[in-house]
């Protein structure tokens, strides 16, 4: 057991890039946040953020982005419970949704990497801070704001990079240090009180020097990301007293309770974020008393990026981000730390494929019913019967690519084979109503579309085939 997670702000991480909830299921959300512990709100909103005058082109096509009275509404719900909101806008790397529109691709390090800009151009410059301008003015009681900064791939492959790396004494970390040093100075310039934090993936191989060098000492709060259930302790201790030893000594944490399995996971697996704010907890355990955690941020990534598909939905990783809260208050996750977790949502275990209700209405667990379909339906599309129907014994053997392409069948055991791929496809067509129906309450139809669009076609496409080609084949060989 460790001690608890030391003081210090619990933050949710809300990725809106991809499954934006609507406003009334994310009121309910920020009441259960509340009640797990949570005091603030990471907010990704990438193209969700209602942009206005040249940067209206930013707002999302799929829905429509959230109005200027819903953004205050969710700050005022949580700020009625004494959560903290700060928005996450990216600044340099992850700009997908913003250099994917044809006006900014000469914005773009190189032409093939939708997501870093070019950091020479100072209409690069001009246009992250026109975004943070109008997300600053959206929030009225704005500390902090978190520049992203993560992942810039291809830094210095871009024309103009290359001829300024040919210059005696620049390299690639100079390039992304000068960079994120001149947004955070402008941000000050601008908002002299408020704190700036960034992702610190691109700063963990720099030299203790380096940094101390670079200009962001006492302008940023580096945030060290590892969402992995093996982290390695060590390692990250190691990089956290570098970080303060280079003068930067106010640093926060950032875990993951879904959306870091694989780009594609379905459904959340509690044990494996909880590991991973196991491994936190040992962190905090051996840190020094000159660093100064500022808190953790739990991220809950919706996309990889921006134009990657869906990770899991929030309603089926609850479980998961309750059970992670509670491992951080009681220091371990303890069959007490259990209880808690089961108790609050009125459920039986704290994995979502196991568990059953033990209260009746919705009121603990917002979205529970979306989340039982979707383990339901998960747990069918993944059954072998479905997912190798055409590998099975009568498919292979009387309904071949050979027997299909010369519409010469065996009629009695084609018609087997349709009617248990249409009785399949009924099945699953029933349960997929029943789904889309639950999840456009609490999000867009755009979302739903998607979801049974990726999920679900990739099955039902093969089983569709057979039931026509069948079909075909039997008007052939049948008077």
């Amino acid at each position: 057991m460790s001690p608890p997670w030391p003081k210090g702000k619990k933050l949710v991480h809300l990725d809106l890039k991809g499954a934006p909830p609507r406003v009334e299921y994310l009121h309910k959300l920020i009441e259960l946040f509340s009640k797990l512990g949570v005091d603030g709100l990471l907010v990704e909103y990438e193209d969700m953020f209602p942009y206005e005058g040249e940067l209206r082109l930013l707002q999302a096509t799929a829905q429509p982005a959230y109005s200027r009275e819903e953004l205050l509404s969710i700050q005022e719900s949580a700020k009625a419970r004494g959560m903290e909101v700060i928005p996450l806008v990216q600044t340099f790397g992850h700009m997908e949704f913003v250099l994917k529109h044809r006006p900014l691709w000469h914005l773009r390090e190189v032409p093939h990497c939708v997501g870093t800009l070019n950091p020479h151009k100072e209409e690069g410059v001009k246009l992250v801070m026109e975004m943070l301008r109008q997300v600053v003015e959206m929030h009225p009681e704005l500390r902090t704001v978190h520049i992203g900064a993560d992942e810039v791939y291809t830094l210095g492959e871009g024309e103009d990079s290359k001829l300024w790396l040919a210059s005696t004494g620049h390299s690639v970390e100079q390039l992304f240090l000068s960079h994120v040093t001149k947004v955070a100075k402008a941000i000050k310039e601008a908002w002299p009180d408020m704190n700036i934090l960034m992702w610190d993936d691109m700063m963990r191989g720099m030299s203790q020097d380096t940094l101390k060098a670079s200009g962001l000492v006492g302008l940023v709060q580096p945030m060290l990301w590892d969402y992995t259930p093996n982290l390695d302790v060590d390692k990250t201790v190691s990089l956290l007293e570098k970080y303060c030893g280079a003068g930067m000594s106010d640093l926060w944490a950032a875990s993951s309770f879904k959306g870091s399995t694989s780009v594609h996971t379905c459904v959340t697996c509690t044990q494996r974020h909880v590991d991973n704010h196991l491994q936190w907890l040992k962190v905090a355990a051996s840190l020094s008393s000159a660093i100064n955690m500022r808190g953790m941020a739990l991220t809950g990534w919706q996309r990889y990026d921006h134009l990657s598909v869906l990770c899991e939905l929030l309603p089926v990783a609850l479980p998961s981000l309750a059970s992670c809260l509670q491992t951080l208050i009681h220091g371990e996750f303890s069959a007490e730390a259990q209880r808690k977790v089961t108790e609050t949502l009125g459920v039986s275990s704290v994995e979502v494929e196991a568990m059953e209700r033990t209260s009746a209405g919705e009121s603990l667990f917002p979205g529970r019913k979306l989340a039982e379909l979707i383990v339901e339906i998960n747990s069918l599309l993944d059954s072998e019967d479905l997912r190798f129907f055409e590998s099975n014994m009568f498919v292979r053997g009387w309904f071949s690519p050979y027997h299909r392409q010369r519409k010469m069948v065996n009629p009695s055991n084609s018609m087997h084979i349709h009617n248990q791929a249409s009785l399949y496809l009924d099945t699953l067509q029933e349960k997929v109503e029943a789904l889309r129906k639950e999840m456009v309450n609490l999000y867009p139809d755009s979302t739903a579309e998607e979801w049974i669009e990726e999920h679900v076609g990739p099955v039902t496409a093969p089983l569709q085939r057979i039931t026509e080609a069948i079909q075909d084949c039997v008007k052939e060989m049948v008077p």
